[in-house]
């Protein structure tokens, strides 16, 4: 046997892993479609190049690997699998599979909807790469624009513009709350408008040039303006203002008592529109399309007061 190890080439490496899979010669010769004298001289040569004896031979039936072979067959199971992924991931470049779906999504999308999307997604196309951002409002649709995202789920957003493509992808129910002790959650029975606008109202602010300066479902004319969902959460928690948040994600804190929700008088409930963007000029990928429909597919329709 040669003193240094040289590289094996593929076909040794599908051989070595066809011994160990089906447990003899033979069997690996008909698995692969080789006669068993093609086998035996292909890993004799293996042996040759990596300098070690990978399996037992003398005295057993069935060939039995060496400690050597142990060591060396998580490597050679890796590199097989590593082989299969680039030419599963040429086949879908051949075809015309993106390899990598970009996509951003508004923070207010409900999480059990985006998971069980990737889930999906990953299981159909396991040769994509994907890159996941989360935004707020008009920085869902800016980062569309700028071409930072192949598309994205939406928020509210008035806005015409020629280079975008937009369709409906379902709604949030909004709901207001706040904590316990705060002075609305005291008041008994529906609480009048005029009453809300004097406690401060936690507000999400948009971090895009979009929408600078617009409000979205803002009732107080004193409020606090924050740039992330997960900072309101906390402060409404705290005690330290009201807000409208998603209903999903303030459920089993209402259920706990840790917030409760606001009855103010308003015309209707209130509900955060979603919407799928993406440019005209440069429409997703077959991998991008299925993920943008299967974020809208069955997201529910909600009546009520549209944000604007």
């Amino acid at each position: 046997m040669s003193s240094q190890p040289h590289a094996p080439t593929l076909d040794q490496i599908a051989i070595f892993l066809a011994i160990v899979e089906t447990g003899s010669f033979a069997a690996a010769a008909r698995k692969l479609g080789r006669a068993t004298s093609v086998i035996s001289y292909g890993i004799t040569n293996l042996e040759n190049q990596l300098g070690m004896r990978l399996f037992t031979r003398a005295g057993s039936r069935r060939p039995e690997l060496t400690e050597a072979g142990r060591a060396i067959l998580s490597d050679t199971r890796g590199i097989a699998i590593a082989l299969d992924a680039l030419l599963a991931k040429a086949r879908g470049l051949t075809a015309g599979l993106e390899a990598e779906v970009s996509l951003v999504v508004d923070v207010m999308l409900p999480a059990n909807r985006l998971v069980k999307a990737l889930e999906e997604f990953r299981a159909r196309y396991p040769t994509v790469a994907l890159r996941l951002e989360v935004e707020g409002l008009g920085a869902v649709t800016q980062k569309v624009l700028n071409g930072e995202a192949a598309f994205g789920i939406s928020g509210p957003l008035d806005l015409e513009n020629d280079l975008l493509v937009r369709g409906p992808a379902g709604a949030v129910k909004m709901i207001p709350v706040a904590a316990p002790g705060h002075p609305l959650a005291q008041l008994p029975g529906p609480i009048d408008a005029n009453a809300a606008r004097d406690h401060i109202q936690l507000v999400l602010s948009d971090r895009s040039a979009l929408t600078a300066g617009r409000d979205f479902g803002v009732l107080s004319v004193k409020s606090w303006r924050l740039g992330d969902l997960g900072a309101k959460h906390a402060l409404l928690l705290a005690g330290l203002g009201w807000g409208n948040m998603p209903k999903f994600m303030v459920r089993d804190e209402i259920k706990r008592g840790r917030l409760v929700e606001l009855n103010i008088e308003a015309p209707g409930d209130m509900v955060y529109a979603l919407h799928s963007v993406y440019r005209s000029a440069h429409p997703p990928g077959p991998a991008g399309t299925w993920l943008m429909e299967r974020l809208a597919l069955g997201a529910p329709s909600q009546s009520g007061t549209r944000y604007r």
